[in-house]
């Protein structure tokens, strides 16, 4: 055998033993799961187990049938008809709204988290993406972190809270909602929600997906408080052309016009601009990082934000930090020509930009064009933006977190953060609802599997972040026992 070939076969057995090790996990993951489990940790499991094998996927699966099981839960558990909705605003379009009574001494807080998923082929993962498997300590599975944690976490405590006697202050509102995975503003979930049931859902504050615990080497660092998204719009840029034949090219091609273009775009940065979430996400990182991190998040928080400064050029080329410092556009899709023995008549390319809030929307078409710097290639926005405020950093939100995070992860810093990318979030801030991107879900900084192969959580980090979540909720709500 050549020492190629062995190097080969013994990368192939590698690959098939992990493949089989994972696999043969699953056989005796309920049994591993559920091993010394007291009643709220099993309830939570079986939940969790319940939905994540429903297919949720949201253009083919069923958000209904998950909506509905949901609510066939809650009534088991004690909460009355009256308090339960399922909506069911299409076919396989499924919307849960619950409510837990309390005092009304306060307006309600409302808890969301989204049951559609992502796509995954079963081709593509080490184990069924549509069941729950136990493995290396990790519960795997789409949408065992993206969210179908919180939609679990959600609706356990709810049934905790009931059948413990708890009153709180304030009506505690449980939304689980379809059609976040999409770009459309005509999504049946939360847009649909408050569109049609908004007195059902209104709220002092929400809480969502969108921050967490970051892991580094399994010592919890950061506690991520999400108060604001960056507004994601797309852009498509045309060059049109009378082509020809091929065998006799001319200068003027339309690909190589929109190819110029895009290098331009490519080398262009858009000037900085912090806000109070970024500001205060940038101090709190200066204190953790240290050495030139440090000195040079400083340097900006200072008003060093000329982008040619040593300080911002090392930070723009962390794409994490260059994010959060400015808006950001890139071309992610390419089209051009008909036949390769004739010259292009059209090229096409589709650019995304994650625009800083606040940012005047109309003025990023604007700064497209002059970077291109080609009256010959046109820019067509894509869609309507959804600008939101970002949420704010009061006392009442990030004191209970403060307070409570220090219990669970000590020396975890709380830092508030923008996300670059998006949530529906983003919607219930228009309508008036301060939502607060925040799970108590803990992960490893270099273990991010949202929306790809084998999606899995820490089974540790699952029953940790609930417990802290069921605590977090009685600290916002306050009320007692019955």
């Amino acid at each position: 055998m050549s020492g190629q070939l062995l190097r080969r076969t013994k990368r192939y057995s590698a690959i098939v033993f992990a493949a089989a090790f994972i696999a043969s996990a699953a056989i005796a993951s309920n049994a591993a799961a559920t091993e010394g489990l007291n009643p709220q940790q099993q309830l939570l499991f079986d939940i969790y187990k319940e939905l994540v094998e429903i297919n949720t996927v949201t253009a083919t699966g069923d958000t209904a049938r998950a909506a509905q099981a949901m609510a066939a839960r809650l009534r088991a558990g004690g909460l009355p008809d009256a308090d339960v909705h399922v909506f069911t605003p299409a076919p396989q379009k499924g919307d849960l709204v619950a409510r837990l009574r309390g005092a009304g001494a306060r307006k309600p807080i409302l808890l969301l988290a989204h049951i559609d998923v992502v796509p995954a082929r079963r081709e593509d993962w080490s184990v069924d993406p549509f069941k729950l498997t136990e493995a290396d300590g990790h519960f795997y599975g789409r949408g065992s972190g993206d969210d179908k944690y919180m939609a679990a976490a959600f609706i356990a405590n709810l049934i905790r809270y009931r059948q413990e006697g708890y009153q709180p202050d304030r009506d505690i509102i449980v939304a689980l909602e379809t059609d976040e995975e999409i770009l459309d503003h005509d999504g049946l979930g939360i847009r649909w929600l408050i569109k049609n049931q908004r007195e059902l859902i209104d709220a002092a504050f929400a809480l969502n997906e969108g921050g967490g615990v970051a892991l580094k080497k399994g010592k919890p660092v950061r506690n991520t408080v999400q108060t604001s998204e960056k507004i994601s719009l797309g852009y498509q840029f045309d060059v049109h052309n009378k082509g020809g034949h091929s065998a006799m090219p001319v200068k003027d091609n339309a690909i190589y016009r929109l190819a110029e273009g895009l290098t331009r775009l490519s080398k262009f940065g858009f000037p900085l601009n912090l806000n109070e979430t970024t500001r205060a996400y940038f101090e709190r990182t200066a204190q953790m990082e240290g050495g030139q991190t440090a000195e040079d998040l400083r340097a900006v928080l200072a008003g060093q934000t000329d982008l040619d400064a040593p300080a911002v050029v090392r930070l723009t080329a962390d794409p994490a930090f260059n994010a959060q410092l400015r808006t950001t556009c890139v071309a992610t899709m390419l089209e051009g020509g008909s036949a390769i023995n004739a010259l292009p008549q059209l090229a096409s390319a589709k650019v995304n930009c994650r625009i800083m809030p606040g940012e005047a929307v109309d003025q990023v078409k604007a700064t497209l064009e002059r970077v291109l710097a080609d009256d010959q290639i046109t820019v067509t926005q894509l869609g309507e933006p959804t600008p939101s405020p970002p949420s704010p950093l009061s006392d009442e939100i990030m004191a209970p977190i403060t307070k409570l995070s220090a219990e669970f992860w000590p020396g975890a810093v709380v830092l508030p953060t923008m996300s670059a990318g998006a949530t529906d979030g983003s919607y219930l801030r228009n309508a008036g609802i301060p939502t607060y991107g925040h799970s108590g879900l803990a992960v490893d900084m270099g273990d991010f599997r949202i929306h790809g192969k084998d999606e899995r959580i820490p089974v540790k980090s699952f029953f940790e972040g609930d417990e802290y979540l069921y605590r977090l909720v009685k600290m916002f709500s306050g009320g007692n026992i019955r």
